[in-house]
């Protein structure tokens, strides 16, 4: 038998009561593992007051934060299944997923509110909210209290804190993880409470993790990277968690010297940002023994200067929502000599690449693209409510489930994946089939490119125009990255842009990842 994702915090709160579990600066809270266990336990009993039962779904719209751990571990020992939403998410996108989800309780903050309150009237099952920003909450960030909302910690305070008489198996549905929508309509990802645990314990052996370490979550808590292959490792294994509010690189930097992190993952957008930042910050962060990245390889100048400027050791995740996240790692000795890759199969997985939407046996040649597939003991059951989505994602071969991921990619002679791009992403251009991110790693050479993401937009000539989206630092034009282009070695001429925008930002989902569908539905 597994152990639930709450036998994990009350094993480790029975091992080491007196040690630092959760640091939350903003709020000013420093918890023990003993007192995150109790808290956890009044959550429930105080959820279960209020009629949250076994298999209801219950909600959170909130930043990191102390409140957001709670709810998922308090949700754990009850057996009702978590649902974190994106805080970015407007109205209308609230209203889809809590009543997709069948949420009966939703979790909110003052940040949150107007989404909240905008999405109410629309909400079909919603019957109770509690905010974290209530009188109650202590610190400079209490507000009123909502006529429809009562108070989170008012609720904690109240609430017995024993340990919830519930019967919770392994097999149970811990939570429904929607997918950020790089493609269209978020699909809610449904995981058991085995598969997550058997996820923390593989990222423990990847990682080498242990009960010394301390972590900082700064990058959102909603999103499995943070959560599942970070935050609940630590816990599983009695580390410390210093949770930031969002994504700070001044502050990140900072909460390093202060509270000795050893350890912090970050997308490559926000390492880049680091690395930016750290000559203009006075502080020191010679405690980090590793770093930790996903959502894209890091670009070898990236990985340079934070090498430089933080630490040699560097890992690198691949993978995503629907098998836990992690299915391959890239450890630190491979940074350089497989710069780009996304390394190799995660412990207990398997990875094949396949003709894509193919057979799991219709495996391709070493170094020729195709569907990247995996199986593992991390793969979701199913999506909720929709069986044909499962359907196409989840087929079964070789007495394994294996998952199509949409990724399409090849493995080098070593057995290394490189991802090379999106299925739904490739350009067909003039007959030619045109890999974006081969274009886009071009673009990203250049000096004056912050960043760069490649889409084909309809043209009646070409059948698609390979159009670049720029995010620039001075002043390069369309004719200099043209010219750039040309003279590259590592871009065939018919794989060029043959259209330039220049743009502030890209929309990206909370994993870091470009959302090229408006980047193509913005002609």
């Amino acid at each position: 038998m597994h152990p639930t994702i709450a036998d994990t915090l009350e094993l480790s709160a029975g091992k080491y009561p007196e040690r630092d579990a959760l640091v939350y600066p903003r709020k000013d809270q420093r918890w023990t593992y003993g007192e995150f266990d109790e808290r956890a336990n009044r959550l429930a009993n105080a959820l279960a007051d209020r009629g949250v039962e076994h298999g209801d779904r219950v909600s959170t719209l909130l930043f990191n934060g102390t409140e957001i751990v709670l709810t998922v571990y308090a949700c754990a020992k009850l057996g009702a299944v978590f649902n974190p939403l994106n805080y970015r998410l407007k109205a209308g996108e609230v209203a889809f997923i809590l009543n997709d989800a069948e949420s009966s309780l939703v979790v909110f903050e003052d940040a949150t509110r107007e989404a909240l309150e905008g999405a109410r009237e629309s909400l079909d099952t919603v019957e109770t909210s509690l905010t974290v920003d209530g009188p109650a909450s202590g610190g400079d960030v209490s507000g009123d209290l909502p006529e429809y909302a009562e108070d989170f910690y008012a609720v904690l305070d109240e609430a017995d804190a024993g340990r919830p008489e519930t019967d919770v198996a392994e097999d149970d549905v811990y939570a429904f993880i929607y997918t950020s929508g790089t493609t269209g309509r978020p699909k809610g990802v449904v995981h058991e409470h085995r598969s997550m645990v058997e996820h923390s314990v593989i990222c423990v052996a990847e990682s080498g993790l242990t009960k010394s370490d301390v972590g900082l979550s700064c990058l959102p808590l909603y999103h499995c990277a943070e959560l599942h292959a970070n935050l609940f490792p630590r816990v599983h294994v009695g580390a410390t968690s210093v949770v930031h509010h969002d994504f700070d690189p001044v502050a990140v930097l900072g909460a390093i010297e202060d509270h000795g992190v050893t350890q912090l993952f970050a997308a490559p957008t926000a390492w880049n940002a680091l690395a930016q930042t750290a000559p203009e910050v006075d502080a020191d962060v010679s405690t980090l023994d590793i770093g930790f990245y996903g959502a894209a390889p890091m670009p070898e100048r990236v990985l340079d200067a934070c090498r430089e400027q933080f630490t040699e050791n560097y890992l690198q995740a691949y993978g995503m929502t629907e098998i836990g996240p992690c299915g391959t790692f890239q450890h630190p000795d491979e940074q350089v000599p497989k710069q780009g890759s996304a390394g190799l199969p995660a412990l207990n997985h398997d990875l094949r690449v396949v003709t894509p939407d193919g057979h799991p046996s219709e495996t391709v040649e070493r170094g020729d693209v195709g569907e990247v597939l995996f199986a593992g003991p991390c793969t979701m059951r199913e999506y909720w409510n929709r069986p044909e989505a499962t359907e196409r994602s989840l087929r079964e071969a070789d007495g394994k489930t294996w998952y199509y991921s949409g990724d399409l990619g090849y493995r080098d002679e070593d057995g290394y994946l490189y991802v090379v791009d999106r299925k739904d992403d490739m350009i067909v251009s003039g007959g030619e089939n045109i890999y974006p991110t081969e274009v886009e790693d071009v673009l990203f050479g250049h000096d004056e490119v912050v960043e760069a993401a490649v889409v084909g937009q309809p043209d009646e000539e070409w059948g698609e125009l390979v159009t670049a989206y720029v995010v620039a630092d001075g002043d390069v034009t369309a004719e200099e990255l043209d010219a750039f282009c040309k003279t590259s070695d590592d871009l065939a001429e018919f794989k060029r842009p043959r259209a330039y925008e220049f743009v502030e930002e890209l929309p990206k989902n909370p994993s870091g990842k470009v959302q090229k569908f408006k980047l193509r539905d913005s002609e």
